[in-house]
This record gives C-alpha cells, sequence and structure tokens, in this order.
C-alpha cells in the first residue's frame, strides 16, 4: 500500500493526502494503489500546491494507523528531530 505525501507550501508542513483533502495526521492518510496512486501524484503534482510529492510504501498497525516503509518517512510523521518537545503528540517514529 502507498501513501502520498508531501510538503505544504505555505508553511512546510508534512502532508499526507486523506481521500478529501491533506491532513498534518498520518492516521488520518489513505491508502493508495496502482495507477490511482499514479494519477494523483500527477494531479497535485500539477497544481504546485504541495511540493516534495512522494508516494511511499507503508503498512497498516494493530491500532489502525500506517507505519511508512523508510526511516525517513517515519521520522518526518513524527515532527522535527532535533527538539523533542516540538514533536507531534502521540507520534513514535520508530
Amino acid at each position: 500500500m502507498k501513501l502520498l505525501t508531501g510538503n505544504r507550501l505555505e508553511t512546510g508542513e508534512v502532508v499526507w493526502w486523506a481521500g478529501d483533502g491533506w491532513t498534518t495526521r498520518i492516521e488520518a492518510a489513505v491508502g493508495l494503489e496502482g495507477a490511482e496512486a499514479e494519477q494523483l501524484l500527477e494531479a497535485w503534482r500539477a497544481k504546485e500546491r504541495i511540493n516534495d510529492l512522494a508516494l511511499v510504501e507503508a503498512e497498516r498497525r494493530a491500532d489502525g494507523g500506517w507505519r511508512p516503509a523508510h526511516i525517513r518517512e517515519r521520522i518526518r510523521s513524527f515532527g522535527p528531530t532535533v527538539r523533542a518537545d516540538l514533536a507531534i503528540p502521540g507520534r513514535d517514529w520508530r
């Protein structure tokens, strides 16, 4: 399964596709597959409102949330790593 992610142009926030718009909460992301994922990626790339767009591999956790396969995306979903007090509450990148 893949998740569509990027950064909001205005703020730099990491965002995830939620099916009806963008969210900062990876738990609300919608899993995508095949041509649907590629078409959505290209449609948003053309709008130029979200930068660094990518489809990333992820798996469902037992609690219903998502766990990105790559460490980079797990860290992005967690929030800033330079100061733990700026991390998104309740997130764990491991």
